[in-house]
């Protein structure tokens, strides 16, 4: 059986930094964007500004709009940096050969965006909650834990890929 050299170790599980952070800010672009069009305007849950502002006319209405747009507008430059620096990676032929790390770095990413999103908005501004009413709290948890959750899998996800690449002849 052929020895590995450390160089080729190295090189084999190291992922590329540019493609560390493009997976990173897709994932929390798509998490960004899934907040926004599932919570805020599909089930109406929430808007940016909920906790700080009801809406009892028609300029709120407006207010919570443009708010909801400036999170979007957000979610879609993290999901435009990350695209650049995954062709930027593809370009300088930096991919890994395997969809796993990739996917583990987005569902991270998601995760990240969840936790911080969830810390930031939700409990240290107050500005708005993942679902208001008597039992807000539990539902902020929750987010906070499934945010918690997929770091933790695309971290698994990843060093999976790692250990398989490591164990290779």
């Amino acid at each position: 059986m052929a020895e590995m050299t450390q160089a080729t170790l190295t090189r084999s599980t190291i992922l590329p930094k540019r493609f560390v952070l493009a997976g990173i800010l897709l994932g929390m672009g798509f998490a960004g964007f899934f907040d926004g069009i599932f919570l805020h305007q599909i089930m109406q849950w929430h808007h940016m500004l909920s906790s700080v502002r009801p809406m009892t006319n028609m300029t709120d209405v407006k207010v919570h709009s443009v708010a909801d747009g400036l999170f979007h507008a957000a979610d879609y430059g993290l999901t435009i940096a990350g695209v650049a620096l995954l062709w930027r990676s593809h370009l300088a032929d930096e991919l890994p050969k395997s969809t796993q790390p990739f996917i583990g770095l987005i569902l991270l990413g998601a995760g990240l965006f969840n936790t911080l999103e969830g810390i930031i908005d939700h409990e240290i501004l107050g500005i708005h909650h993942v679902h208001s009413g008597t039992h807000f709290m539990l539902w902020d948890l929750a987010f906070l834990g499934f945010g918690i959750a997929l770091i933790i899998t695309g971290y698994k996800f990843v060093e999976r890929w790692k250990n398989a690449q490591e164990s290779m002849p």
